[in-house]
């Protein structure tokens, strides 16, 4: 079977805002979502500057106690499904409570959990580690809150694949409906990474913007030539990805169609890309293979894009093999220059913004683009958002163990 696979619904969690048109609006009008830590002491670290999400409040999506009980990515992945959820306007019922499935993943878990309880326990011994310690840090669970709450019993699991984990849930999710295992899925990812361990790791890794804790705005800037590193970040996306004709018979909004998936592996470093891109580009061709696109039909591409040497230099040579002369006419842009990088969580959040561009027909921008590198000579929409309408979008992932996602949305059109 290979039923058509459209987007229904739209939740965020970003640090430009939590709602879909808060975060939108600052997306559009080019702001940064990157500030100072606050989560905790960053005095001596590398880098003292996040993508923290400003304005969350657990109590607007659920009970305090419950909140108490859930990690802060678990917390995220209930707000923005239930936010996806409301905004798809499904139902549960006996009858299809069985067909709705439930992937929304994280890269990292509750390690703030972890870190916490690891303190407790040092402290003041085992007796003083919460009962909740376990279902706050396993991955799978923000998904498992999710459906627990909604009441959706179809396939409840979640990919673990590093950055690019988000993705391969939408992906994964798109999947059960073309073949026929569901009729809607609520699928994205959630991460709340921002901790003094996870933090550290990534400094001690050399992988983390360093250079500008004095201009947090300025830090995440991909493709320019000053690039020095991603800013970490939080949040989560999610989507209800649904069948084609089952969200016609109930009279949905369709936001855009999901054609094409694509997933693979470098095989070749446990951090760095491949050289020349080349998982990027064998992932790249699947996805267009599985939407039965051509290159030329892509008109927007959001990147990867995370502000490190190596990646934009690698995923700009990987566009211009794949698209050829049509990768000069393409728009590239990476949302991470206003949201930073949300690890597990980024394919989740900018999959939401890529189907929004496609049907409002505004590119987001590529701020902090200031100095061009020649490895990185492509059409970045530089620092401000383009009105322009195309037909179709690709979203890039790629993860640490070398997993590549791709996914390509069309703009729907009935």
């Amino acid at each position: 079977m290979n039923r058509r696979v459209v987007i229904t619904g739209l939740g965020l969690v970003t640090p430009l805002g939590t709602g879909v048109e808060k975060a939108w609006l600052a997306l559009v009008e080019g702001r940064s979502g990157v500030r100072p830590i606050t989560r905790f002491d960053a005095t001596g670290f590398d880098t003292r500057v996040a993508g923290e999400v400003p304005d969350f409040q657990p109590e607007l999506w659920m009970e305090k106690k419950e909140a108490r009980r859930l990690d802060l990515f678990e917390q995220f992945a209930l707000a923005a499904g239930v936010m996806a959820w409301e905004d798809s306007g499904l139902k549960v019922s006996a009858e299809n409570e069985d067909r709705i499935g439930c992937l929304v993943g994280s890269g990292v878990g509750g390690i703030g959990s972890v870190e916490e309880a690891h303190g407790k326990l040092l402290d003041k011994g085992p007796g003083r580690v919460s009962a909740f310690l376990i279902t706050q840090i396993i991955a799978n669970l923000g998904a498992g809150a999710l459906g627990i709450r909604l009441g959706v019993k179809g396939p409840n699991w979640v990919p673990v694949s590093a950055c690019a984990t988000g993705a391969h849930s939408i992906g994964e999710a798109a999947r059960l409906i073309r073949y026929g295992e569901c009729d809607a899925v609520l699928a994205g990812g959630a991460e709340a990474p921002l901790t003094p361990t996870c933090v550290a790791g990534f400094n001690a890794m050399k992988a983390m913007c360093s250079d500008r804790n004095d201009s947090p705005a300025r830090a995440s800037r991909p493709f320019d030539a000053s690039r020095n590193g991603f800013v970490p970040a939080e949040g989560a996306g999610v989507l209800v990805v649904e069948e084609l004709e089952h969200a016609r018979r109930r009279g949905a909004k369709i936001v855009a169609e999901l054609v094409g998936y694509g997933a693979n592996s470098d095989a070749h470093h446990i951090t760095a890309p491949a050289p020349g891109g080349e998982g990027a580009v064998r992932c790249m061709r699947r996805a267009l293979q599985d939407a039965e696109m051509r290159p030329e039909e892509i008109g927007y591409i959001n990147a990867h894009g995370t502000s490190t040497p190596l990646n934009d230099a690698n995923e700009t040579l990987a566009i211009k093999r794949v698209f050829g002369e049509h990768a000069r006419r393409l728009a590239v842009s990476s949302t991470k220059s206003m949201t930073g990088h949300p690890l597990g969580a980024a394919g989740g959040i900018e999959t939401v913004f890529s189907a929004l561009a496609l049907q409002r027909g505004v590119l987001p921008p590529t701020i902090n683009y200031e100095t061009p590198d020649p490895e990185c000579d492509l059409d970045y929409v530089p620092n401000r958002a383009r009105e322009l309408r195309v037909e179709a979008a690709m979203s890039n992932s790629f993860g640490f163990g070398g997993t590549n996602a791709v996914l390509v949305l069309k703009r729907y059109r009935g």
